[in-house]
């Protein structure tokens, strides 16, 4: 699909290298975009806004200046807004700014299939999904002494690093179940909670935050993938553990059953530490075909997350934004 390359801002609120869902969102469409002329803003208009056709801001709330800005200028032809997690599961309920967001977009994206459902019907049907996308990668090597289990994601409420930790806390010391857990400590009071689990249980370390590459390393040797959220918009992460062959047990959240689908078997309710704990012990036997069957339904939906798609769908709403 060839269309004239058009002048497209990205307003993300996170900096530009900033190791977050946002920022890597934002420098990956940069990418996905050629050949548009893409630039990533944390508040627009700036001293190129002249030029610009189209806008895609990420986050409701946060961006909610831009968003105003873009449509005192040029109403709501070319705008675009990503619903993030917190966005469709907290803010566009009770936060004004969030909600005149919604009004003055001409389109909506949400990240993951079960996201439309959550707006207000008013504006359900300027909505779209566009799954995001990752690079397909050879699983590591899996040791067959222990399970070895990883979860990725910055200590912060959303993500409840809390079950994790209690879960850690209920299991036997000689269990044979390991995690590392990986992600800085927004929230200082949690990263002190990291620390005192790791203090008393030696099967659970808490990593901080690691190099991308590095994260991925630990993903791709990791028998499982932990995901705690309590609101998730569409995790990256969810895709990085399935495109390289490591099974995902999540909460059952829409949020995750958007990515993995309802039939998924890898789930545990959210805030639930003793089922955690409990699915974690009953996958250290192997032999039990849990991970093997997991891994299996992770791998027919793999192709979902090719970057082809991603990019495919990046440009058809490129082109609807501006022909509107």
């Amino acid at each position: 699909m060839q269309n004239t390359p058009r002048s497209v801002v990205i307003v993300s609120p996170a900096l530009a290298d900033a190791n977050n869902g946002n920022g890597q969102t934002a420098r990956r469409w940069r990418a996905l975009l050629s050949p548009h002329r893409v630039r990533i803003v944390q508040q627009w208009p700036d001293a190129q806004a002249g030029d610009d056709d189209v806008m895609l801001a990420l986050h409701a709330r946060r961006s909610a200046n831009s968003v105003q800005a873009w449509h005192d200028r040029n109403g709501p032809r070319g705008l675009g807004l990503v619903l993030t997690g917190t966005d469709l599961y907290r803010d566009v309920a009770h936060d004004p700014s969030a909600q005149r967001s919604l009004a003055l977009a001409q389109s909506l994206v949400v990240l993951q299939g079960l996201g439309v459902r959550s707006l207000p019907p008013p504006h359900q049907a300027k909505a779209r999904v566009i799954l995001q996308s990752t690079t397909s990668r050879a699983t590591l090597p899996k040791t067959p002494r222990h399970l070895r289990v990883v979860m990725v994601g910055h200590l912060r409420e959303e993500k409840d690093p809390i079950t994790l930790m209690a879960a850690a806390r209920l299991l036997p010391p000689d269990a044979g179940v390991f995690i590392d857990h990986i992600g800085a400590a927004l929230d200082p009071t949690l990263g002190e909670a990291a620390q005192a689990t790791q203090a008393q249980c030696s099967h659970y370390r808490w990593l901080g935050a690691l190099p991308h590459a590095d994260t991925l390393k630990r993903i791709q040797r990791a028998h499982l993938l932990v995901h705690c959220s309590r609101m998730e918009g569409g995790a990256h992460v969810l895709m990085e553990a399935i495109c390289s062959g490591t099974s995902v047990l999540a909460s059952r959240i829409d949020g995750n059953v958007g990515l993995l689908g309802e039939d998924y078997g890898g789930y545990f309710e959210p805030g639930d530490a003793q089922g955690l704990a409990s699915a974690l012990l009953a996958l250290r036997d192997q032999s039990c075909g849990l991970l093997a069957h997991w891994g299996a339904q992770c791998a027919l939906r793999a192709p979902l997350f090719e970057p082809s798609a991603e990019r495919a769908a990046l440009h058809q709403w490129v082109q609807d934004l501006w022909k509107f």
